[in-house]
């Protein structure tokens, strides 16, 4: 950096904030670090008694911090996102409607690798919601190489690192297993916590049965819930490995495609996916989906109402961070369970 007249400072780069102060009426930061001086701005500097300042030498190959913001913008930047002005080096995205928000883990790691630079998301297959904040980008110092800018682009490839998915399923279908429920010993408390939960993400529900727990009479009301042709069909109840709970044999012999009968989730270790040939999901919830705020069938909710096939290897990588820990307030998803 160099000291010079006001005047000639045009087009040059503040090295610090510039605190002006008008009794009575403001005292503050005129001029932020990084600023670039305009012609409009050397009458306002000359009244704030600055005659001299120290500012940055912008060298060929180096870039102003806001440019190289936009840079990196640009990188994580995909359809259904809106870019924040620049405010002190930094940009921000935030999503234009309700979606799955995913990020390519892989390839945000090889951009923040490089020095002098990074990029900063929310958890990555999460719901979000319009206007969410999504992600911020900025580089450490006032100016930075350009060949770093460069490795940034490079690592990150032709794709936005970035990904906002509508939620596409509009319908679904219920079957309410127990024979307890079925015989009206006992009111069917599953199905209005489900009615709720899908609503948060546009799903009506459209067809609903109670068959009870024998393993004819639950294919069957699997097979008619097929027949209404939902987006997604939900099995409640009969999930655990009691000789009584026939639900996941009944799937089985649906048809479906068994992605996994478990998960490295608590609450939700018995949850099971499928899918139809005709690729609609169908899953098996275990009864903590129906008294736990948070389950794994919230965790995984999001990608299914975006149409995202999840595989077995999905599933895995939900154990770090699969514990819920039963805080007394909760605060899903703001909190480790929820990332």
């Amino acid at each position: 950096m160099k000291q010079i007249p006001v005047r000639d400072a045009v087009g040059h780069v503040l090295c610090h904030d510039l605190t002006q102060i008008i009794p009575g009426e403001f005292k503050g930061a005129r001029f932020r670090k990084g600023h670039i001086v305009t012609e409009a701005d050397i009458p306002v500097l000359l009244s704030m008694g600055k005659e001299h300042l120290y500012v940055w030498e912008l060298e060929p190959g180096m870039l102003h911090e806001n440019d190289a913001a936009a840079r990196l913008a640009r990188l994580c930047k995909g359809p259904g996102m809106t870019e924040s002005e620049v405010r002190e080096g930094k940009i921000e995205l935030r999503a234009e409607f309700d979606g799955l928000f995913r990020v390519d883990t892989a390839r945000l790691n090889a951009v923040n690798a490089i020095d002098e630079l990074m990029i900063a998301t929310r958890r990555g297959n999460t719901a979000v919601r319009a206007w969410d904040k999504l992600c911020g980008t900025r580089v450490i110092p006032l100016v930075i190489r350009e060949e770093k800018l460069q490795a940034a682009e490079a690592a990150a490839g032709e794709k936005p690192l970035l990904e906002l998915l509508p939620f596409k399923m509009k319908n679904a279908a219920v079957v309410t297993t127990g024979a307890e429920v079925s015989g009206g010993l006992i009111e069917d408390k599953f199905t209005p916590v489900l009615i709720e939960k899908l609503k948060a993400f546009g799903i009506e529900v459209i067809h609903h049965s109670l068959p009870g727990d024998e393993p004819a009479a639950v294919l069957a009301a699997i097979e008619a819930a097929r027949a209404a042709k939902p987006d997604l069909i939900l099995c409640t109840g009969g999930m655990s490995v009691d000789p009584d709970d026939n639900t996941p044999g009944a799937i089985k012999a649906s048809g479906a495609r068994i992605v996994t009968y478990g998960a490295p989730v608590l609450p939700g270790a018995m949850l099971l996916l499928g899918y139809f040939a005709d690729g609609t999901p169908i899953l098996g919830l275990p009864g903590c989906v129906m008294y736990a705020k948070a389950t794994v069938f919230d965790k995984i909710l999001p990608r299914i109402a975006a149409g995202v096939e999840l595989t077995k290897a999905d599933f895995v990588a939900l154990g770090e961070g699969g514990l819920c820990l039963g805080c007394e307030v909760c605060r899903y998803p703001i909190c480790p369970f929820g990332g």
